[in-house]
């Protein structure tokens, strides 16, 4: 999964200092030399965020994190300064998570270019 951010050092802020991310690599992107990041994700690399100018352009959910206890992993992200997002047409409970389709339940945030990730459970 390719994520584009508007500025790199700001990415490296929230994705490694709010969720908690490793950079398994760095690299160039485009004409930045130090632009690029890739983290792990299930002990493999899964996750390359990059400078560029189309940062933040999709309004789809850009990926998907499966995880055991939602209720934990939202209010450590919210206590590292991370925003759950609160969908005006869906219920949520205190913390800002909602039912999912099917079974299950689902949280969502941004990135600060607005690129929008998931966090699901099946509990």
């Amino acid at each position: 999964m390719s994520i584009a951010v508007s500025d790199i050092q700001l990415a490296i802020a929230f994705y490694e200092g709010k969720l908690g991310l490793q950079a398994l690599q760095s690299g160039p992107s485009a004409q930045i030399a130090d632009g690029s990041r890739i983290y792990g994700c299930g002990g493999r690399m899964a996750l390359n965020v990059y400078q560029s100018v189309t940062a933040g352009k999709s309004p789809a959910t850009l990926a998907t994190w499966y995880v055991d206890d939602i209720d934990q992993i939202v209010d450590e992200l919210v206590s590292s300064g991370v925003d759950i997002i609160r969908y005006d047409q869906l219920d949520h409970d205190a913390r800002g998570i909602t039912a999912r389709a099917g079974g299950g339940r689902i949280a969502w945030f941004q990135d600060p270019d607005g690129n929008t990730f998931a966090l699901e459970t099946d509990t």
